[in-house]
């Protein structure tokens, strides 16, 4: 009986490493490229086509953008790979300031790291991934090689791009905040989900991701589809995968972002709403 019972643990510990190695020995390079369209509301109505493309052609590198996702069975790792401006050959550092950083997920775990750059400062964002519900369809397309299969999700259009800025959304929060000033005022300043418990904007998300492709990631922190995400698009954002590598000759390493000061998603909000307020409120007072 002890011969049995020590066989089964070899057998066992056998199982467990050969699949541990090949959750490490695999790995997939994939290129995306990301194209939001611009939006400029009222005040676009009153310009020229001449000068909505000006525009365009000077925020280029905040519209259009390059990411290269390394992934094993478990982990991904989500970088931009930068470029210089065209017209002044520099990078954007404003536009860093509400862009993504370099993103790690791991979704054994459920568990998002993620470096961000606000004014100079650095920090280290530990929360859960993006809980997102899937709906599979049975449509297909082809995306180069890769047979995709169609899903759809429903988020929160706040939690879309949390690392992000809209003065609309400040405007929003001061004019929420005001109106529960008489009685929790305290509360209504700290808490910047005010507004969103009252009146929740939703995006509806649309991915295509290949089975061909054995890996639950994607880009940004979309995942969770029993296949590579190739595209997705939600609100004015489209971000399509452009290539592929399988297992390469150099592998990218899958490092977890370390340095900065630690907050939550909700708590990284609140910091970037809190200085643009402070920065817009000290522009007025000079006025």
């Amino acid at each position: 009986m002890k011969k049995i019972l020590i066989r089964l643990l070899a057998f066992s510990l056998v199982l467990f490493i050969n699949k541990t190695l090949s959750a490490q020995s695999f790995q997939g390079k994939a290129y995306y490229y990301k194209k939001t369209k611009m939006e400029l509301g009222s005040f676009g109505a009153r310009m020229s086509e001449q000068q909505k493309k000006q525009i365009e052609s000077r925020l280029k590198n905040r519209l259009e953008k390059t990411y290269l996702l390394a992934f094993n069975k478990e982990e991904s790792i989500y970088k931009e790979i930068e470029k210089l401006d065209g017209i002044s050959g520099a990078t954007d550092s404003w536009g860093k300031n509400f862009s993504p950083g370099k993103l790690y997920k791991n979704v054994k775990t459920n568990t998002l790291l993620q470096h961000q750059e606000f004014y100079g400062k650095r920090f280290l964002i530990k929360d859960n991934l993006q809980s997102l519900k899937w709906n599979l369809g049975s449509e297909t397309k082809q995306i180069g090689n890769y047979t995709c299969f169609k899903a759809t999700a429903v988020v929160p259009s706040s939690e879309l791009e949390w690392w992000s800025f809209s003065w609309d959304r400040l405007s929003n929060i001061d004019r929420t905040n005001a109106q529960h000033n008489d009685t929790i005022n305290k509360e209504a300043e700290s808490n910047m989900d005010l507004m969103d418990k009252d009146n929740i904007q939703l995006t509806q998300v649309l991915a295509w991701y290949s089975p061909q492709i054995p890996a639950a990631h994607g880009p940004l922190e979309y995942n969770g589809l029993p296949g590579l995400i190739l595209e997705v698009s939600a609100g004015n954002t489209v971000i399509l995968c452009s290539k592929i590598i399988y297992n390469p000759d150099e592998k990218e390493e899958i490092d977890k972002p370390s340095k900065g000061e630690e907050v939550t998603k909700k708590e990284y909000q609140e910091i970037v709403i809190n200085k643009m307020r402070e920065f817009r409120d000290n522009r007025l007072g000079r006025r």
